[in-house]
């Protein structure tokens, strides 16, 4: 049953992709003026941040699981 509801689920969000048509306009506007390339480096300067603190928290649960 698990299973069915996730594939379901999964075939909701693929319909939902190819809904959205050939392109937005917030996104050519970006593409156009290149502030694209602005919001890329924030994004990934987000999830690199993310990333490193997740790393820090497993490290530091390893050593707190050692001690016990």
């Amino acid at each position: 049953m698990k299973k069915l509801i996730t594939t379901v689920l999964m075939l909701m969000v693929t319909l939902q992709l190819f809904a959205q048509g050939e392109g937005s306009a917030i996104a050519d506007t970006l593409a156009g003026s290149e502030k694209i390339y602005v919001v890329v480096t924030c994004v990934t300067i987000i999830l690199l941040g993310l990333l490193f603190f997740l790393f820090s928290i497993e490290r530091r649960l390893k050593k707190l699981e050692k001690k016990s």
